[in-house]
């Protein structure tokens, strides 16, 4: 079911090069199917090379009439041949034929061989294009900028910055002036590698030699600042030159990765006013951003904008109001923004299917989202690894071994290499149905390369653990983690195993991790301090809570919700309701986001009910409907235990009862059986937590 990275369903299959000889038997299926043999003009082998849209068919036809008696093969039909297959990518062939030309006297024209040096890359061979370029000359050709601009590119591609330069230098040596190709290339190789002081400096050089740079130049510099969140002085260097759409849209594409959306639309304004019309781009690349933060409604009003100036969308703009559709909640206005792509004859891309895909799965309706991919592979896009690992992860969560192993297996079998989301995503759905031998062995066969990014598979592996009590495990997984496959656990992988400690109730073993964290020099995250507070006040030790909620002011974290009612759950289960109470009254008015939810009250009505009696409870019951938060079934349970627990004061507060009886929330779970407050606000602090 699992292959080693490096098995033959991994590897990259590479083209067969085709055996090259010239001195093979005369096949007179080529010469009779063209003109008569001995008519064959150039014209008529360069047709005939040109027409064939099968590579080795052409190269087959190319040695039958190299070794007939009728054609000698010139510049032209070697030009044609050796771009045909520099094309296709067979450099051995390529080799060879220059070879010969070499051998027979013919030149290498510029071109033919800024075509060798683009086959080069095109297979990734950019160092043995460089080898290549240096022996030019051996095939008649001398360099020129034309040439190096492409062997720059070519370096470029592969991101050979330690070469780059050196052959920049040559080129000024040899005496050519670097022209805005060149320099454009050079401000992509700076700003690929974060380099835009640099980028900069090359920008005010080009403007000194007299060299204007153009709108790529700048769009390439003020991109690569706005990706680095240089957007403040990305638009100080803009305001220097004459603007052009393409500046500004990389302009707002930083402003929108910054969540900048008012600044965003005044740039859309900007443009306006000097004359400079949004493109789909630009409402396009603003769309996607208030998409991905949930504000669907205004990206809707900016897609009508955009058709009203008569700016039709393209797939990229409804891909990405599907995307925020399905971020919404909103599937059927999804489904229907996919159907107007398809109904205006916008064919769906790669991205478009993945980001069906994807939403079916967020939603656990798996049949649509494989009905997506088969219509993907009928219109002969081939899934990749977003595709895979979003259907993996669908199945994941539904809980689908039988679905997610599938898919799986398919991944392999079309050649396509798992990422850490796959591998996540398995380990997950194998230990909701225990088996974690299965997970680890997974792990296990990834690549010793990558297990010191398997931090989430681990991480996975030992929460499904814990979750199954199996916590001798968990610990021997977390502490293999680094001793043996070189995987540095972070602070969810504390966080989870704190979290099977405390549910084990090992409270000495949870508080030595909770101080190794430290020691570690990792930082506490929240979930961190909220697991801690849980667990202790869940195991009768409320003082280590108590001790954790005063680290955590110490440490400048600022509480959340879970945080504030497991503080008051720890000074109630210390005896301490009163200071409970001034804590709950300093969070209802102390002007923060977070108000105390029935969660709150029910343990600070719990807290009251055993120190000061019923009538404090009631008081602070009236208080909690007063404020809009109503009781839970848990809060009437607290309210009744107390009630039998002090059958003298059931008098006085008769009128609870009726207030009871007449609650939607106890008439709906009239059935269940108080078993027990404690256990009843554990189990409510447990799933919020």
């Amino acid at each position: 079911m699992y292959l080693r990275e490096g098995c033959s369903l991994l590897l990259k299959v590479q083209k067969p090069s085709i055996p090259f000889v010239l001195n093979t038997n005369l096949n007179g299926n080529f010469l009779r199917d063209g003109p008569n043999p001995a008519e064959i003009k150039e014209t008529d082998v360069v047709k005939r090379l040109r027409q064939e849209s099968c590579v080795p068919l052409a190269l087959q036809f190319f040695k039958s009439i190299a070794n007939s008696n009728i054609f000698k093969h010139t510049p032209l039909t070697y030009h044609v041949m050796i771009r045909k297959l520099a094309g296709d990518g067979q450099i051995d062939s390529v080799q060879y034929l220059l070879q010969q030309m070499k051998l027979e006297g013919f030149l290498c024209s510029e071109d033919l061989f800024i075509s060798v040096i683009s086959a080069y890359r095109q297979v990734g061979l950019a160092e043995q294009a460089l080898e290549m370029f240096y022996r030019i000359r051996e095939f008649g050709c001398d360099p020129s900028v034309k040439i190096y601009n492409h062997v720059l590119d070519t370096l470029l591609g592969e991101n050979r910055i330690q070469m780059i330069y050196p052959v920049y230098r040559n080129m000024k040596r040899d005496g050519f002036e670097p022209n805005v190709f060149t320099y454009n290339i050079l401000l992509k190789a700076l700003c690929k590698n974060n380099k835009v002081d640099g980028a900069q400096k090359l920008l005010q050089e080009m403007s000194n030699k007299g060299c204007s740079p153009d709108a790529v130049s700048y769009t390439t510099v003020i991109s690569s600042m706005c990706m680095l969140g240089m957007v403040k002085e990305a638009r100080e260097l803009a305001a220097r030159f004459e603007p052009i759409v393409s500046v500004y849209n990389a302009l707002i594409n930083g402003l929108c990765k910054n969540n900048e959306f008012q600044e965003a639309f005044g740039l859309m304004r900007e443009m306006s006013e000097k004359g400079v019309l949004p493109n789909v781009i630009s409402y396009s690349t603003l769309i996607n951003s208030l998409c991905d933060s949930g504000n669907i409604e205004l990206s809707l009003s900016l897609l009508a904008q955009m058709m009203k100036r008569g700016c039709e969308p393209n797939v990229h703009t409804l891909s990405s109001l599907v995307k925020g559709c399905f971020v919404t909640g909103k599937i059927l206005d999804a489904l229907d923004f996919w159907n107007r792509l398809i109904r205006e004859g916008l064919e769906p891309n790669v991205v478009a299917y993945n980001t069906m895909i994807q939403g079916f799965c967020l939603y656990g309706h798996m049949d649509k989202a494989l009905s997506i991919i088969t219509r993907m592979e009928e219109n002969r896009h081939s899934p990749n690894i977003r595709t895979y690992s979003s259907l993996i992860a669908g199945f994941a969560k539904a809980g689908s071994l039988e679905g997610a192993a599938s898919i799986w297996n398919k991944m392999l079998t079309n050649g396509c290499c798992p990422n850490i989301v796959a591998y996540t995503s398995m380990v997950q759905v194998l230990c909701k149905h225990s088996k974690f031998k299965e997970a680890l062995s997974l792990i296990e066969n990834m690549s010793e390369e990558r297990w010191s990014h398997a931090v989430a598979a681990f991480n996975a592996l030992i929460k499904g653990l814990c979750e199954a009590g199996r916590l001798d495990w968990a610990e021997k997984v977390f502490r293999e983690m680094e001793q043996k496959y070189r995987c540095l656990p972070n602070i969810t992988t504390y966080n989870e195993i704190l979290d099977g400690f405390l549910r084990g109730n090992r409270i000495k073993e949870a508080y030595d991790l909770s101080r190794e964290i430290s020691m570690r020099g990792m930082e506490w995250s929240l979930p961190t301090y909220n697991t801690l507070l849980h667990g202790f006040c869940s195991n009768g030790v409320p003082a280590l809570a108590l001790q954790i909620a005063g680290k955590m002011l110490v440490d400048g974290k600022s509480p959340d919700g879970i945080t504030y009612n497991m503080i008051i759950l720890a000074y109630c289960k210390q005896g301490r309701a009163d200071i409970a109470t001034c804590t709950l009254d300093r969070v209802s008015y102390g002007g923060g986001n977070w108000r105390p939810d029935v969660i709150s009250y029910t343990n600070l009505i719990w807290g009251l009910c055993k120190s000061s009696g019923i009538d404090e409870a009631v008081i602070l019951l009236e208080r909690m409907m007063r404020e809009g938060v109503f009781p839970n079934i848990a809060t009437w349970n607290v309210i009744v235990h107390c009630l039998f627990d002090k059958l003298g004061q059931i008098s006085p507060v008769h009128g609870i009862l009726d207030e009871i009886l007449s609650q939607d929330q106890l008439n709906s779970d009239s059935n269940q059986t108080c078993e027990g407050t404690d256990r009843i606000l554990q189990a409510e602090q447990t799933r919020h937590v």
